[in-house]
């Protein structure tokens, strides 16, 4: 059973890298931020249409390896019409996640990242793109690197 569901997580994984969901640029944007994992090479630009404290809108384009795809196409499907605490929320889920592998909270889909602390390297890979959300939140202008984050 639990190679069956590290399977499936990798499918998951596999599937939003090669099909990443939201990858476009969004011309309505409100707010925006880039990150960068020297590390890795990953590099992504979010791009969010706020409605107040709603996210009504979120996409990302960018390059990088797998994990970070997935990670940012995962989290644009997460906070879509989610609120900033919402999302403030679930960062931290998310990160408590990559780092020990375990989770509290209802996470969804986003428990396929629950193996990543099992490679440290790749932890900064699929927390990325969540600290770039929370730098576009905090109207963050300076690029967020996994060498200045506290990952």
């Amino acid at each position: 059973m639990f190679e069956d569901l590290n399977d499936l997580y990798q499918q998951v994984i596999l599937d939003h890298c090669k099909k990443p969901r939201n990858f476009h640029e969004l011309p309505a944007a409100t707010c925006s931020a880039q990150g960068f994992n020297p590390l890795c090479g990953d590099q992504l630009k979010l791009f969010l249409a706020m409605e107040g404290d709603t996210i009504k809108d979120i996409s990302f384009t960018g390059s990088g390896c797998c994990i970070s795809k997935a990670s940012a196409s995962l989290l644009t499907e997460f906070a879509k019409g989610k609120t900033k605490p919402d999302v403030e929320k679930m960062f931290a889920e998310v990160h408590d996640m990559v780092m020990t592998g375990k989770y509290a909270g209802d996470v969804g889909k986003l428990a396929v990242f629950a193996g990543v602390h099992k490679y440290p390297a790749r932890v900064k890979c699929a927390i990325l793109a969540w600290h770039a959300v929370i730098a576009a939140l905090k109207g963050d202008a300076a690029p967020v690197t996994t060498e200045s984050a506290e990952i």
